[in-house]
């Protein structure tokens, strides 16, 4: 076969593979895209919406798309809104500057200590430049999603078959540092679970007989939004599943959400202004 051929359909099927990865928009869901260039990476915010606006999901790892599509699943019911960071289908921003490569976790943006650990994890760091950029990309994930206006920050997030899950905040597992408490099911898989960052939220959902993870004041600033979000008393929900649990996916957005509503009945009445 010619070469220009089998570049072709090479081609075709790394665009079937990223593009696939979303779920395709149902009939009456809206789509909005705000644009962020970090140097040579295009990253787009693309925010699907459908009916009142109930409650607003983010989802920052563009390889993550159990989560988007339970998610479209529970909004087409419901109404609501996803913001989903899509740059190309990976974990990580990865982009140049100056001749030189960077690469760091999306999720470690938040702040500036968690900047510098984010980018030294994975090589280069004394960059001014690129760290001021990433602060900047940060602050528009931030403002665009707008928690200061939702009340609550709620992502959703997706993890490997026995890797990362509840037991890793447990006593000698790595997080211990970064739980306060822990609650475990142990009917669920241990790869599904919920984290909060508020007191009242992890009570609630420990009476709906789910793991859940409540984050200690002390955790770590890995730069993640869930340290960001404690830092200022903003009520952080995250749930996170196995890739491919979207039943259990969905399954935990509601307890989630009766849970955020029933805690601070406000924000309810908020959303739907």
């Amino acid at each position: 076969m010619p070469k220009h051929i089998i570049l072709f359909l090479l081609l075709c099927t790394i665009s079937f593979k990223i593009k696939a990865q979303h779920p395709p928009v149902f009939e009456g869901m809206l789509t909005d895209t705000n644009a962020i260039a970090l140097n040579d990476l295009d990253i787009n915010l693309v925010k699907y919406s459908f009916g009142k606006p109930k409650v607003s999901f983010l989802a920052i790892h563009d390889d993550e798309d159990t989560g988007v599509k339970a998610a479209f699943e529970y909004i087409q019911f419901n109404g609501g809104c996803i913001i989903d960071c899509q740059y190309g289908g990976t974990r990580n921003f990865k982009f140049s500057n100056d001749g030189f490569n960077f690469q760091t976790d999306p999720n470690s943006i938040y702040t500036q200590e968690g900047i510098i650990m984010g980018l030294a994890k994975y090589g280069n760091v004394d960059n001014d430049e690129v760290l001021m950029q990433l602060e900047r990309t940060g602050k528009l994930i931030l403002n665009y999603y707008n928690p200061k206006k939702l009340g609550y920050i709620f992502t959703l997030h997706n993890n490997a078959d026995g890797g990362f899950g509840i037991s890793s905040y447990l006593e000698g597992y790595p997080l211990k540092s970064a739980a306060d408490s822990v609650y475990i099911n142990f009917d669920m898989d241990n790869d599904d679970l919920i984290l909060v960052t508020d007191l009242k939220l992890f009570n609630h959902l420990k009476k709906a007989n789910v793991n859940v993870i409540l984050q200690s004041a002390e955790a770590p600033d890995d730069g993640s939004l869930s340290v960001y979000a404690m830092s200022r008393n903003i009520p952080y929900i995250n749930v996170e599943v196995q890739h491919g649990h979207q039943d259990e996916n969905l399954r935990l957005i509601e307890i989630a959400v009766k849970a955020l509503y029933e805690t601070y009945p406000a924000l309810k009445v908020k959303a739907l202004e």
